[in-house]
């Protein structure tokens, strides 16, 4: 399984926390406020500012040891990240604020450099420490899962020219980064990319990104709840991914900070085993995608994803071949794919 560096930073800085929201049955959303404007992505913003690399050198020993003090705490408290996965984040920071990351690396900070020599960053040093800060005192996440299912969209249509040039759909598009990383992985032949979500704040936000990469041509936003918005396009999908609410109601108070803190529940409320948009997805998936068209989605990994093959395997017996279960950055079993039979 590759990384993308691309990838990831589109994931990283489009996520806009607050704005994927998802159907709840019974009730409705009238949307009266006009949506924040998102921040432009750190890693698109010009390098603007100047540090030298004997500050930058003090603010990442204080980043690291930051990281390092948390050790397992987040991971005993309530299954958050330790101290690796901090640092991991940290070097992804680095990449995105840095014009020249390597400056920072073990490698090139002993002689290389002049410490008075001054670097340009994307965001003034005060703001590196306030973003840092924030990760660890907040938990405010930076580093989504999803680009994995991004990679997996890389594999399938490699070398498969039909699936690169068809339509694709995005369920729950939030605030649009799956579907533009999508986009971006197709490339730019006839490919195209449908996004649909429940709110009409997301909708705006995914909007408002989309035009932001200048992908209006290629990724079109629609609003509405899962497949509602998708009838014209119904047995043509070649490919269909989703990062669906997949958590057990009861279980979302004892979430993990990064997450209970910054979404909001309608984006996490599986139902009663977390399974109900999972179930329902799996049921559209094999009406609206043509034969060998691809699917993937994120659960709530192991057990979940197991009982989502089971239900493909058993309910569903011969809509669906090739069904695989891939794991998260954890080792957890997070992500299943097939192809439509």
């Amino acid at each position: 399984m590759k990384s993308s560096s691309l990838t990831r930073a589109v994931l990283s800085t489009v996520l806009q926390p607050v704005f994927s929201t998802r159907p709840n049955p019974g009730r409705s959303i009238v949307c009266s406020v006009a949506p924040p404007k998102p921040k432009t992505p750190l890693y698109q913003r010009p390098p603007a500012f100047r540090a030298t690399l004997s500050e930058l050198k003090k603010w990442h020993v204080w980043a690291k040891n930051q990281a390092a003090s948390v050790g397992s705490t987040f991971l005993d408290l309530d299954d958050g990240p330790d101290s690796t996965l901090l640092l991991r984040e940290l070097k992804w920071l680095v990449e995105d604020a840095l014009e020249q990351p390597s400056v920072l690396s073990s490698q090139n900070s002993s002689s290389n450099y002049d410490d008075a020599v001054p670097v340009s960053i994307k965001a003034c040093l005060d703001d590196l420490y306030k973003l840092w800060k924030q990760r660890i005192e907040e938990r405010r996440p930076f580093q989504p899962e999803t680009e994995i299912i991004v990679d997996l969209v890389d594999d399938a249509v490699r070398g498969n020219e039909k699936l690169r040039n068809g339509i694709w759909a995005d369920l729950g598009t939030g605030s649009g980064a799956l579907a533009i990383a999508v986009a971006r992985i197709l490339g730019v032949g006839s490919g195209r990319v449908v996004a649909t979500d429940f709110s009409p704040v997301a909708v705006a936000v995914a909007s408002y990104n989309v035009e932001r990469y200048n992908l209006q041509d290629r990724v079109a936003v629609r609003l509405g709840s899962w497949f509602d918005p998708l009838d014209d396009v119904e047995g043509q999908l070649s490919g269909l991914v989703s990062n669906p609410p997949y958590i057990p109601s009861e279980d979302i108070d004892g979430l993990q900070a990064e997450v209970s803190k910054h979404e909001p529940r309608l984006a996490l409320d599986g139902g009663a085993n977390g399974m109900n948009d999972l179930i329902h997805l799996c049921n559209g998936a094999a009406s609206m995608l043509k034969p060998g068209g691809f699917f993937a989605f994120e659960t709530n990994g192991e057990t979940q994803s197991k009982c989502l093959v089971d239900y493909m395997d058993t309910k569903m017996k011969g809509s669906f071949y090739s069904i695989n279960i891939t794991p998260d950055f954890a080792g957890i079993q997070r992500f299943v794919t097939g192809y439509r039979a």
